[in-house]
């Protein structure tokens, strides 16, 4: 289990590869994002892209799914209060293969809640030809280890 406690400024976390098939994103963008460039090959061919790409919120879930798996599953995280930052950088293509890497920037206990902290980490994803796609400084809450959170609160 992971607590708040056990994260420190310039852990990394690299997530595994995931790849991206223009049939999963013409999936997502029908349902989510129905811009021509996300759901029509055809017309896609006519814009600046020059074909089919990714929603940036396609490209974020995918994200978000990778923290999920391999980060957050198995911590104490409570959520989060935002995101300080999201930008697409590159568009996302068919046949893809996007990497993430998380570095923690900064780590904050709660002074009002004792049994909780905020770690802000930055994200990188790119894709196989190391171009930066998506880039995210995000927030999480996570839970203080038991032991801790009672004694900061003790102090309180």
């Amino acid at each position: 289990m992971k607590y708040f406690d056990d994260f420190k400024v310039g852990d990394t976390t690299e997530f595994p590869p995931r790849s991206v098939t223009e049939a999963e994103i013409i999936a997502f963008a029908r349902d989510y994002d129905p811009q021509p460039f996300h759901i029509d090959p055809e017309a896609a061919a006519k814009t600046p892209y020059g074909g089919i790409i990714a929603s940036g919120w396609h490209t974020a879930g995918i994200m978000m799914r990778l923290m999920v798996d391999h980060a957050i599953r198995g911590s104490t995280s409570m959520g989060s209060p935002g995101v300080d930052e999201l930008r697409w950088l590159k568009p996302v293509r068919p046949g893809d293969t996007l990497s993430l890497i998380g570095v923690v920037t900064a780590v904050k206990a709660s002074t009002s809640k004792p049994d909780r902290g905020v770690v802000k980490t930055q994200y990188e994803m790119r894709n196989q030809h190391g171009d930066v796609v998506l880039r995210m400084r995000g927030n999480g809450m996570y839970r203080r280890h038991p032991d801790v959170a009672a004694a900061a609160a003790k102090e309180a």
